[in-house]
């Protein structure tokens, strides 16, 4: 079902199978930095770009003996150490694999002046940003704002990936003009759909970021109670100052219980819009459009379900990962919806317009 999405070799612009294992790549990065996360192995290394001053990380008696004189409020901990590391050398890696794909689009441009070139030159800029995020968040020590910011970018330069991988694929849907007027009432169901996503993924990363995701260990109910005390001032302080240690978070429990009880109400939001978009989507009553709408509800009840399975079995690494893996899945469903939305062609009396 997904390949239909994709054209043939021939119709296909130059990079597309770079870009498209450029997206693979920066699936992993999620998932090791996902995984880095609730390893609590975000500080496994407290310098950078190097591991207590190494390429890799202390393995030897005498290596990690003088790590631990540098470094003695950070002891060595090598469960914590590796994740890290692994983690930032993939990441390194996605910025060569844009490197690669600019050059091979500046190549091209020359031979085919469609050719993308300004997405990858911005997705080159973007990834340098998204490593500069990286060492602020070990250098600033787990400040939730950097976390953040540096998972919502993770989440970003894997859209952007995706959407220059569509760009490349050169496929388009094919409407007749007696769906021009549903096509113009979806565009901004569509584009307000991708912006709920958007929200509801930097709630999650807010979540995770302040070591929240444990605050309502119950469900449905939070803490045996359907409205328990919050604290959203607190929860939701933005202008925290920069300074401590928030590795184990440094929020108390009414902010913690804030922060995951929005992530909740985000979360059903988050679901009966999508549902509604699927539900309009499917009046185009055109093939691709309905396996657009099949693919995005099976994801959504995939992402509903690990969301409840993360309460319900106390949170295991794996569902953890697995939900923001899927949760990055029904972001680019949202990006792939939007695209197609807006670069269909409608056909007029048999003429193209």
């Amino acid at each position: 079902m997904i390949m239909r999405f994709f054209n043939s070799a021939a119709e296909r612009k130059s990079g597309f199978r770079l870009t498209l294992i450029a997206c693979f790549v920066a699936i992993v990065v999620l998932a090791l930095g996902v995984f880095t996360r609730l390893a609590d192995a975000g500080l496994g290394c407290p310098d950078w770009p190097g591991c207590y001053g190494h390429v890799l990380w202390p393995t030897a008696d005498h290596e990690v003996a003088r790590a631990n004189e540098a470094y003695p409020d950070m002891p060595v901990e090598h469960d914590k150490t590796w994740p890290e590391m692994v983690h930032r050398y993939f990441a390194s890696s996605l910025g060569l694999f844009t490197i690669a794909i600019l050059a091979l689009s500046v190549r091209n441009r020359r031979q085919d002046p469609s050719q993308p070139i300004k997405l990858p030159a911005f997705l080159l800029g973007f990834i340098i940003l998204q490593g500069m995020f990286g060492m602020w968040t070990v250098t600033l020590k787990l400040w939730p704002q950097v976390v953040t910011s540096h998972l919502l970018g993770g989440f970003t330069t894997l859209s952007l990936l995706w959407l220059l991988c569509l760009r490349l694929n050169n496929q388009h849907w094919q409407l007749p003009a007696v769906k021009e007027p549903t096509l113009k009432m979806l565009k901004p169901l569509a584009a307000f759909g991708l912006f709920i996503v958007v929200v509801q993924i930097a709630l999650g990363g807010w979540t995770t970021s302040n070591y929240a995701d444990i605050a309502c260990p119950d469900f449905p109910q939070c803490q045996g109670d359907w409205l328990p005390p919050m604290d959203f001032a607190n929860g939701f302080n933005v202008f925290q100052h920069i300074g401590p240690n928030y590795l184990g978070g440094t929020l108390d429990n009414a902010a913690r219980v804030a922060i995951h009880f929005s992530h909740r109400v985000g979360a059903i939001v988050t679901t009966l819009f999508l549902l509604f978009l699927i539900f309009k989507l499917r009046h185009l009553a055109t093939s691709p459009a309905k396996r657009m709408a099949t693919i995005t509800l099976l994801v959504l009840a995939a992402q509903v379900a690990l969301g409840v399975s993360n309460v319900v079995f106390h949170f295991p690494i794996a569902v953890a990962v697995s939900h923001n893996l899927v949760g990055a899945i029904l972001l680019l469903c949202m990006v792939t919806l939007n695209y197609l939305l807006r670069t269909a062609v409608v056909h007029r009396g048999g003429v193209r317009i």
